[in-house]
């Protein structure tokens, strides 16, 4: 059951991101798992672990280390399309 709550808060963070950069992550919502997961690693590796933890993810680093991969991954995908 932990493996199935840490899958729908990663893509809940995701999605959050995407929101907020107003970009979407290509994918869909596998594509707002693999942001979140990658996101809350990218966070805690850079900004440490703090804040509320959810599912085994802080939730604060996490959602600033989504915003940022999907704010890179937006520019490399309007990089490729030129």
């Amino acid at each position: 059951m932990g493996f199935i709550w840490s899958l729908i808060i990663g893509g809940i963070l995701g999605w959050l991101a995407s929101l907020i950069v107003g970009k979407d992550i290509p994918g869909g919502i596998i594509g707002n798992i693999i942001a979140g997961f990658i996101g809350a690693w990218l966070g805690s590796s850079l900004l440490g672990d703090w804040g509320p933890e959810i599912g085994d993810f802080f939730i604060i680093p996490a959602l600033i280390g989504a915003i940022v991969l999907i704010f890179i991954v937006s520019l490399i995908m309007r990089a490729v399309r030129k």
